[in-house]
């Protein structure tokens, strides 16, 4: 397969090239190629598929279903790579449960579907994480619901087998009974906040134990300004920390909660206004490691509901491309290089593998991407719904 006339963009930048692509893979890029079969991309963009490592099953039901919903929005939205979060039932936390979602990615042809698994249980009980690992789990998820000492193992296994923590930071105590961030929203609609400040708390915990272990943790989903100026200096400091932050916590506030809006219950809850504007400061001074699209989709009958019994959670995955490059890139608070990197080379990177480049050796899951092309969300589950978008994607698996 040949790619001819597109504007090739990478984390390297845009140029204009041909593509060669055999069997999976980038043969050649330059000029004067040759193949059989021949796309003509009319200019549009070439750009390596979307990786996203924080990506749930609808109503968090892990079954063949799911799955093959899962891969079909991913590849409508450009995501080529993505990875689950274990917390779904049944829990991804034995051997078992893995091969079963490893056996549908065998099957697979749309998405590379891989997960992450649990580190313990719901007794806190550690999971066999060295087994899962060797069988090819990309890495133990936890919140800090733990112990401080069932933390500390988790580390000291991860340090044994070279690999990243996926942390969500979030302190229960003060999360279980509310629904959405303290503040006037919250007050003004008398529903019960959550604090942000339990998740600063949790991340300045971990931090610590990043340090002491020397091990690398990935943050997932961050949604307090402080957390990133945190793990900043951290970093730094020579600590090996990162933070993801979701495009929803970039584009909305509280507000979307207004009217008793369920499809702005996301977990974690979006942070008020001013907060949003500090994330989106971090994001343009380039504190900010990775992005996700917080895929948590539900059936209506959990979403149709009263807030406070609403399960937690909105759609984006069938868009991913399009809500990027429409809020972020054409809105000009990042070029599309840099969007690359946060939501294709970093993720990937996480998860120990390479993404981001387009060039000779490197694997073929790119995706054609006209941005001149528009069309109007309609899907009542997402935050975007009823919004114009701009992008037409084309996936392309050489």
């Amino acid at each position: 397969m040949l790619i001819i006339n597109a504007v090739v963009c990478d984390v390297n930048g845009e140029r204009r090239e041909d593509v060669l692509i055999k069997d999976g893979k980038i043969i050649a890029v330059g000029e004067g190629l040759e193949s059989d079969e021949i796309i003509d991309a009319k200019g549009a963009y070439l750009l390596p598929g979307l990786v996203d490592t924080n990506v749930r099953l609808k109503d968090d039901q892990l079954n063949a279903k799911t799955l093959a919903k899962v891969a079909k929005e991913a590849q409508q939205g450009g995501v080529t790579r993505l990875v689950l979060a274990p917390d779904c039932t049944p829990n991804i936390k034995d051997s078992i449960v893995l091969e079963f979602v490893q056996a549908h990615q065998k099957r697979e042809k749309r998405v590379d579907l891989m997960s992450t698994i649990a580190a313990v249980d719901e007794d806190e009980r550690l999971s066999n994480i060295a087994i899962l690992l060797k069988n090819g789990a990309k890495a133990p998820y936890m919140t800090t619901a733990v112990s401080n000492n069932t933390a500390c193992r988790i580390a000291e296994y991860v340090k044994m087998h070279k690999t990243a923590i996926f942390c969500k930071a979030q302190d229960t105590s003060l999360s279980s009974m509310g629904v959405m961030v303290e503040g006037a929203v919250a007050t003004s609609l008398g529903l019960v906040g959550i604090p942000p400040f339990g998740e600063v708390v949790h991340v300045a915990r971990m931090i610590e134990i990043a340090r002491k272990y020397a091990i690398t943790i990935v943050f997932k989903s961050i949604a307090s300004p402080r957390s990133i100026e945190l793990i900043t200096k951290a970093k730094e400091e020579g600590v090996d920390v990162s933070c993801e932050v979701s495009l929803h916590h970039l584009m909305h506030c509280d507000e979307a909660c207004r009217d008793f809006n369920t499809t702005a219950k996301i977990n974690p809850p979006l942070a008020e206004k001013e907060a949003m504007s500090a994330l989106q400061e971090a994001l343009k001074a380039g504190k900010i490691d990775s992005l996700t699209l917080l895929h948590q989709p539900n059936s209506p009958v959990n979403k149709e509901v009263a807030f406070a019994e609403a399960a937690y959670g909105c759609e984006a995955l069938a868009d991913g491309y399009s809500l990027y490059y429409t809020k972020l890139v054409k809105s000009g608070l990042i070029e599309l290089p840099e969007l690359i990197r946060l939501a294709v080379q970093n993720p990937a990177k996480s998860i120990g593998q390479k993404a981001g480049e387009i060039a000779a050796g490197q694997g073929a899951d790119l995706v054609l991407f006209n941005p001149a092309a528009s069309y109007v969300l309609e899907n009542s589950h997402s935050l975007y719904n009823n919004e114009t978008l701009f992008g037409e994607l084309t996936p392309l698996k050489g």
